[in-house]
Order: C-alpha cells, then sequence, then structure tokens
C-alpha cells in the first residue's frame, strides 16, 4: 500500500511542476474527439466459477475489432493489464496508452487479494491519449464500505489525463446491496470529486460492474451524469458534458459471465446537440 500512495503522491506533485492544475478548459471544446468505452468483466482470477482460460484472447480480439480509447477491466490479474495494454497499443501506434490497476484487499491478510497465479487481482484501465503526451495522475484504493463478511475487499482506480478526459474503473461489492450502494456514493460524491479538486476538472467517464441492478441511479448524483447499461449491472456513466452516441452489448463467446459493453460519446457541441436531439448541459 506505501508504494502506491508514494506513486500517487509523486504523479501528482509531477503534475504540479508541469502547471497543469489550472483551470480547465470548456467543456465543449471542439478539439476533444469523441470517446469509446469498453468495460469488460474478466472473471480471470481462477478461482470462479465463470473463469475460462479463452477470456484474454477473446478481450484481445474484440480490442482489435472496435478500437477503444478507454477499457474497463473488471476481476482481472495484475499481468492483464500489460497484456491488454499492448494490444491497444498495437491498435494506435506512436499514441500514449496509460495503464493502471489497482488491488481488492484480502482481509484475512491485510495485503493484495491474489488470482489463483499468485498475481494481485483486481480492477484495471487502459486509457489511449491522442497526440502529444501528457501529464496524467492515476489515483485510486479501496472504499471505505466493506462487506464485513466478505474476504474481498472492493477498490476503485481512475486515470486524469490533463487535456483530454478522467477515466475511472470500479467493481462493487456483490454480496450486500447496500455495500455496493454505499460504495457507489463514495466514489461519484467523494473519489472522483476530489481528483477533480486537485489535478484539474476534466469530462469524466466512469465504467465497471456496479452489483446493482435497476439501482445505480440513486447512487449517482442528480442530472450530474449520464449513462448507459446492458440492462443488468454494467454501467457506463459520463459527466453531462457528454451525450451517449451509440451503446452495443457484445458477445465474448461465452468466455466470461458478462457481456461486453461499448459506448460511444460526445462533448457537447451545438452539431452533437442536433445530431442526437438531445440536449446537455
Amino acid at each position: 500500500m506505501r508504494g502506491r500512495v508514494l506513486r500517487r503522491v509523486a504523479a501528482l506533485l509531477a503534475c504540479v511542476a508541469a502547471g497543469v492544475l489550472g483551470a480547465a478548459p470548456a467543456p465543449g471544446e471542439a478539439s476533444r474527439p469523441p470517446l469509446r468505452v469498453l468495460q469488460l468483466n474478466l472473471c480471470h482470477s481462477g478461482f470462479a466459477s465463470c473463469y475460462t482460460s479463452r477470456v484474454i484472447d477473446v478481450a484481445a480480439a474484440v480490442m482489435r475489432a472496435h478500437r477503444p480509447d478507454v477499457v474497463t477491466l473488471n476481476e482481472i490479474c495484475a499481468g492483464d493489464v500489460e497484456a491488454l495494454g499492448a494490444v491497444l497499443a498495437w491498435v494506435f501506434p506512436g499514441d500514449t496508452i496509460v495503464r493502471a490497476f489497482e488491488p481488492a484487499g484480502d482481509r484475512r491478510t491485510g495485503g493484495p487479494f491474489a488470482c489463483v497465479n499468485g498475481e494481485e487481482y483486481g480492477i484495471g484501465l487502459l486509457a489511449r491519449i491522442a497526440g502529444p503526451r501528457r501529464a496524467t495522475v492515476v489515483d485510486g484504493g479501496l472504499y471505505p464500505d466493506q462487506d464485513t463478511n466478505d474476504p474481498e475487499e472492493r477498490a476503485w482506480v481512475c486515470v486524469h489525463a490533463r487535456g483530454a478526459y478522467q477515466a475511472c474503473t470500479t467493481h462493487l461489492a456483490n454480496t450486500v446491496p447496500a455495500v455496493a450502494f454505499a460504495q457507489c456514493r463514495y466514489l461519484f460524491g467523494s473519489a472522483i470529486p476530489a481528483l477533480h479538486a486537485s489535478a484539474g476538472y476534466e469530462p469524466t467517464v466512469t465504467a465497471g460492474d456496479f452489483n446493482l441492478p435497476d439501482r445505480a441511479q440513486g447512487c449517482v448524483p442528480g442530472d450530474a451524469y449520464v449513462r448507459a447499461d446492458d440492462g443488468s449491472v454494467q454501467y457506463v456513466i459520463a459527466t453531462a458534458d457528454h451525450v451517449l452516441t451509440a451503446t452495443t452489448p457484445l458477445d465474448l463467446q461465452q468466455a466470461t459471465d458478462h457481456p461486453g459493453l461499448l459506448v460511444s460519446l460526445a462533448l457537447c457541441s451545438a452539431a452533437v446537440r442536433a445530431a442526437v436531439a438531445r440536449s446537455c448541459t
């Protein structure tokens, strides 16, 4: 844990040194392209009944076919972030691919939860940054609210890229809905606003397995966000300076127990509003 804290402090100090904590550009800045966000729950721990040995290859094929800018990964091992990060780098040669991983906690040991292969188990995020390299901040951690009867302690992680966007992922508790709801409230009410306050506001997208069928809307503040879902527990939730332009469930060939969820988002502009016949803030 100490190493991850030092990493985050160093990253934030680097951003301060680079002068990136000033006022953010307007949300509708035309130079920022649309985002394609791919949410994947890969069930790749090795200890869950939904585990298959095919899922990383299937995920890689989906990424090559659909070319997402952001890939959010749940139920993975630490090495999966590097493996799939290499795929995204192949899809977008020359662009920056930011990789982030946050392990789940293990209540029994006080350390990170482990996959069967011995690697740390948790959540990950891949963020493609087009154009010149940008200062980034990676932040994450464990939720203050956990199911004390479950040895797995749930986590969140975000990548903040100055002048581009902020992306986050999480995998909320699946044992007690009230705990998952409290974790969701913390993410949108505390963790994401704190990163905006410290690193500067950027249009933000959060995706993950919320384990909250029909309840996620109540844990997201008012009209501040728009969302898409897979009809079950996976969501892509974006700040309301976005509009949703497409939502596509993806068949993962029974390599895991969840479909993929691909969502396209555009920042608000007069042209975007006219194209989708919607207003946005």
